[in-house]
């Protein structure tokens, strides 16, 4: 049984029984070639999951979408939820775990997150899973990949990001956080590819008509959403020759426009001569390009889905 780590009633009642504790372990650094392929199947204030394969090794990172959803996306990839290995989990918000539990419970694939996360997922679910559960912080392997996870600031339990570390490329993943701390910079800098949420237009977000002023504190807030200069600013600190590929994400479909995003960005690309950088708006309606990552070339290739 799960043993408290806070109150009651400063946490969870519930109390999942949680199986197999991951070790910590180095991260792995030194796997063979394998072919790696990233898709981000959507993207948004409405759902979040992601795609990573390499060689034989399938997870998704957070599920978001729908059990249905996620399926037919994977079905344009010519796969399926029943070949996945794993499910990386970077928070409890509804928005990356609505599809627990139809992908993770009733197929029986592995969920991997910290304990309160854990906690907080049965608690909302009212379902039993499959828990890995790693210390935040710690590193641990999932057969070729490699998973570093680090504490972001968000208003969840214990709310991580990842970077992923496989033989062709590094995958880092900033997505729900307040603001970007010297941590998180320094943890995603080797990513070659990086997921970055860019949430809101401030602008839009401060006229919107529909949100109440505490919302909007909470989402302008330390442990809110990056804004489009926020996440462009993150940019400027970790861009590098080794960073080839940049996802804008978590867009709000109601206080943000991809073309304020991308001008955002833009303007921090040309300022630190880093235009080598492809920049891709994900699409909460629609999977981004799959692509490739390949060892050791000078830009991360988009290419056609998998058959």
């Amino acid at each position: 049984m799960l043993q408290a780590l806070f109150t009651p009633e400063k946490r969870l009642r519930a109390r999942a029984r949680i199986k197999n504790q991951l070790p910590l372990r180095p991260s792995l650094l030194n796997v063979p070639r394998v072919s790696v392929r990233f898709t981000i199947l959507g993207s948004g204030s409405s759902g979040n999951c992601a795609y990573l394969e390499a060689g034989e090794t399938r997870l998704l990172i957070d599920a978001g979408l729908s059990g249905r959803q996620t399926r037919q996306r994977l079905a344009t990839l010519g796969r399926a939820p029943e070949g996945l290995h794993g499910i990386l989990i970077t928070h409890e918000h509804s928005d990356h775990i609505t599809g627990l539990v139809a992908l993770a419970a009733k197929l029986h694939v592995p969920i991997y997150c910290n304990r309160l996360t854990a906690e907080a997922i049965e608690e909302t679910t009212a379902t039993k899973f499959d828990f890995r559960i790693f210390t935040t912080g710690a590193s641990f392997e999932v057969n070729d990949v490699g998973i570093e996870t680090f504490a972001i600031p968000h208003d969840a339990m214990d709310p991580v990001g990842f970077l992923l570390r496989t033989s062709d490329g590094n995958l880092g993943f900033l997505t729900d956080l307040g603001h970007a701390t010297r941590l998180t910079i320094e943890r995603v800098r080797p990513a070659n590819v990086l997921v970055l949420e860019t949430n809101h237009d401030v602008k839009l977000l401060q006229d919107d008509t529909r949100r109440p002023w505490s919302l909007k504190q909470r989402i302008l807030g330390r442990h809110g959403h990056l804004s489009n200069e926020a996440g462009a600013a993150v940019i400027e600190q970790v861009a590098s020759d080794h960073l080839h590929h940049v996802f804008l994400g978590h867009l709000s479909r109601d206080c943000n426009r991809p073309e304020l995003a991308l001008r955002a960005v833009s303007g921090v690309l040309q300022k630190t001569n880093a235009t080598h950088i492809a920049i891709t708006v994900a699409s909460q309606d629609v999977p981004c390009p799959t692509i490739e990552l390949r060892a050791r070339v000078s830009a991360t290739e988009a290419v056609p889905a998998a058959n």
